[in-house]
């Protein structure tokens, strides 16, 4: 696979690929806004098909220390990020906002009108955030360090560079710690930093594998090491209920606790354009990471 985008989109609109170049089969919307047109023309039986990503960006911090283990502190950040303006600026207008359940995982993740207290804390309101540093002893915000990996894409950057600048105007002044894909993943993927961490999460296609490893004690992705007995007792509870109107409410329940402690303040994601030819037969674009699966059931017919 070519890894310069240019010459990518370059043979994509020469017709080169049936799939879209992006993960997974998708095309980036910057891109897609600038080439749609064209493809109209040149590929006028091209298929398309939206839904949001499962893939999204969080900050994790060290909730066992100082100032992260103050509750109004991860209030005030959460406030601080203005998630309509990544939206508009990095997915070019098109976006879900995310509670700790991906949106895109629909039979799972809770509508933000459901989620009672803490639907408060995905507002975007610099004000209350510089009040609840005040009140907890940040009246002038505090120094930190942000652990980030570019992951190849440009987007990300533009999304980590707007977390900063909202960071930096309620007070909180974050030193971007860049680093190699490798290193971040043996160090800061896994916990190991010293202040916070910015960066994806597995789209994963069942909602425990977010819940449990990111939020259950000493589990090796609970980046913010977190511990606690309520969340921890829940997360416990819906891996034995097998009723699923049932697990669904405890999972309803896990994610309006989480968002009053917002242990990690989530990003919202993409909406992606799936992209395929019209003669790729039986194919449908897949939200996961079974690229293959799908495949073996396709044909070309042509």
């Amino acid at each position: 696979m070519d890894e310069d985008n240019a010459s990518r989109m370059a043979a994509f609109l020469s017709g080169k690929y049936d799939l879209g170049w992006a993960v997974p089969g998708t095309i980036d919307r910057v891109d897609w806004v600038q080439i749609k047109g064209t493809l109209a023309q040149r590929r006028p039986k091209l298929k398309t098909v939206e839904f949001p990503s499962p893939v999204m960006n969080h900050i994790s911090m060290r909730t066992d220390q100082k100032p992260f283990s103050d509750v109004r502190v991860r209030h005030a950040m959460s406030l601080a990020i203005d998630r309509k303006a990544i939206i508009e600026s990095a997915y070019e207008g098109v976006g879900a906002i995310n509670p700790p359940v991906p949106a895109a995982l629909k039979e799972w993740s809770i509508p933000l009108d459901k989620l009672g207290e803490g639907a408060k804390y995905y507002k975007y309101d610099p004000a209350e955030a510089k009040r609840l540093l005040a009140a907890a002893g940040y009246p002038n915000g505090f120094p930190g360090t942000m652990c980030f990996t570019t992951y190849g894409t440009p987007v990300l950057v533009d999304i980590m560079q707007l977390v900063q600048k909202d960071l930096k105007a309620v007070g909180i002044d974050v030193k971007i710690d860049q680093k190699e894909y490798g290193a971040y993943i043996a160090t800061c993927f896994y916990g190991k930093f010293d202040s916070m961490t910015f960066g994806p999460q597995t789209g994963f296609l069942e909602p425990d594998n977010f819940l449990f490893g990111q939020y259950y004690p000493e589990e090796l992705k609970n980046q913010s090491h977190i511990n606690d007995p309520v969340v921890a007792d829940m997360l416990v509870r819906q891996r034995r209920t097998l009723d699923l109107a049932k697990r669904r409410e405890i999972i309803y329940d896990i994610q309006r606790h989480l968002a009053k402690q917002q242990y990690y303040v989530q990003m919202p994601s993409t909406v992606y354009v799936a992209v395929w030819e019209g003669a790729l037969k039986n194919y449908a674009p897949n939200m996961g990471y079974d690229y293959g699966g799908r495949l073996m059931a396709a044909w070309l017919d042509r």
